[in-house]
């Protein structure tokens, strides 16, 4: 049972996402921003790598990125960290390497970007479509299957839809 759940549908539509601000780092991609990944459905999944609810869900985000990156889908992990040893670079890597991480994440020690996306929890996800619009949120763990409905929803839409 998550330890928290709150889910919008995935036909609604919850707003533009905002733009990637105040990153430090990027691992394993050159700098990315929502306006260069028009026409992609974007998972944005914010997470620190001691989190337990956050490790309990990297199995699944890891197999959504497997499952459907050739088909227009990008996972954006922003790693934003809860205590101080969470900052350093050398430990993200690390996490990365741990739980065999291959897509994008930005190193957000500042939380500039989990302020522009009015986020206060870990792990939360927001599922952004081809458009550039947030359609689905879930914070905490669990509705796996729901996302993953949602995910695949947003993929068989035209851009813009």
């Amino acid at each position: 049972m998550p330890w928290f759940t709150l889910a919008a549908s995935p036909a609604g539509d919850l707003g533009a996402a905002p733009e990637f601000t105040g990153i430090d780092k990027w691992l394993n991609s050159a700098p990315l921003s929502m306006q260069g990944l028009a026409g992609k459905v974007v998972l944005v999944d914010f997470w620190t790598y001691s989190c337990i609810n956050c490790v309990n869900t990297l199995p699944h985000v890891v197999r959504w990125y497997e499952k459907y990156k050739d088909q227009g889908f990008v996972v954006i992990g922003v790693h934003t960290p809860e205590f101080a040893f969470e900052k350093l670079t050398s430990n993200v890597e690390a996490a990365l390497q741990r739980f065999d991480i291959r897509y994008p994440v930005a190193q957000d020690n500042g939380f500039s970007t989990w302020k522009a996306y009015e986020n206060q929890y870990w792990p939360a996800f927001y599922l952004v479509d081809k458009s550039g619009h947030v359609r689905r949120k879930h914070f905490g763990e669990g509705q796996y299957a729901e996302m993953d409905a949602a995910i695949q929803s947003l993929l068989a839409q035209p851009a813009g839809g």
